[in-house]
Parts: structure tokens; sequence; C-alpha cells
């Protein structure tokens, strides 16, 4: 083959590629449309169970350290018989401290965890799913005492604009 015959292949190939980019993202967005950035809820355990990646045209969340995260991105992983959608629609805190799909460890609870594993939640906390999803709310657990009152001592991770009187 020529030399232009080649150009021509390589012209004809990132074209295809480029259509192919704008009809997946074209598809992507018809199915989801991602939440503003700037709203920010506070979800309870129904709430957030709502949001499991059953449904196809619903968003997908999950919670660690009270924490809502939006996984959609990460459908493959999170969505409907994906291998990590047990983590989903719920607080996941201990299975994800002890990189567990057991079902006694998919809750918000880390009580009795080891150092390494508190160590090993916050590394994924901050490494992976706050550099990666986005932040859509916390939940009630997170911001309120178990008496329905404000907890003084929550602090929104990445949500500077968000102020806990908003909520209530």
């Amino acid at each position: 083959m020529s030399v232009g015959g080649v150009r021509r292949c390589v012209w004809v190939v990132f074209i295809s590629l480029i259509n192919l980019n704008v009809l997946l993202a074209k598809e992507v967005k018809l199915k989801h449309s991602p939440p503003l950035q700037s709203a920010v809820r506070l979800f309870t355990d129904e709430d957030l169970a709502k949001y499991n990646g059953e449904e196809d045209n619903q968003p997908i969340y999950m919670a660690i350290k009270g924490v809502v995260f939006d996984v959609t991105l990460g459908k493959e992983f999170y969505g409907k018989g994906a291998p990590y959608n047990a983590l989903v629609g719920r607080d996941s805190t201990r299975a994800v401290a002890k990189m567990s799909l057991e079902s006694k460890d998919l809750t918000h609870d880390t009580t009795g965890l080891t150092e390494d594993e508190m160590k090993s939640l916050d590394n994924v906390f901050n490494s992976l799913y706050k550099t990666k999803y986005p932040i859509v709310g916390y939940t009630a657990r997170r911001i309120l005492n178990e008496d329905g009152s404000p907890n003084k001592d929550f602090k929104p991770e990445d949500q500077p604009h968000f102020n806990i009187k908003d909520e209530f």
C-alpha cells in the first residue's frame, strides 16, 4: 500500500473513532443526566436505596463515611448484575474498609475495624471516590445525631457552599 493509502486509512479510522465517541456521548447523555454539582442532598436510608442500579434511567449512588457519591460513570462496576452492585444504594463504609461484599459488612458501622482497615478506608475514600465521583449529598446519619439534632462535628467533604442550616 502506498503512503497516501496508509494516510487515508488512518484518516478514516480517526474520523470513525470521533463519530463513535460522539454517538456514545449522545447515548449516555440521553440515558442519564448527572445532577448539578451544587445540588447537595440529605439522604435517609430509604432515599439512598432507590439509587441501587436496578433501573436503567436512574443514577447510581453509594455512600462511604456518610458521603453520597454518584457512581453512575462506573456503571460497569456498580450497575445491575455488576461485580460491586451490592455496595450501591446504601452506606457501604464497612464493606469498603474490609474489601468485602459479605452482607454483614454492607453497613455504615465501623465498630471493631482494625487500624489497617481504617487506613484502607481512608485511602480508598480519598484517592478513589473523592477524586473520581461527584458528591451528591450526605446521609442523615452523618449530619444528624441519633436524637435528630444537628451534628456539630459535621464537616462537608468538598462542598464549601454546603450549610447544614439549608437542610432544615
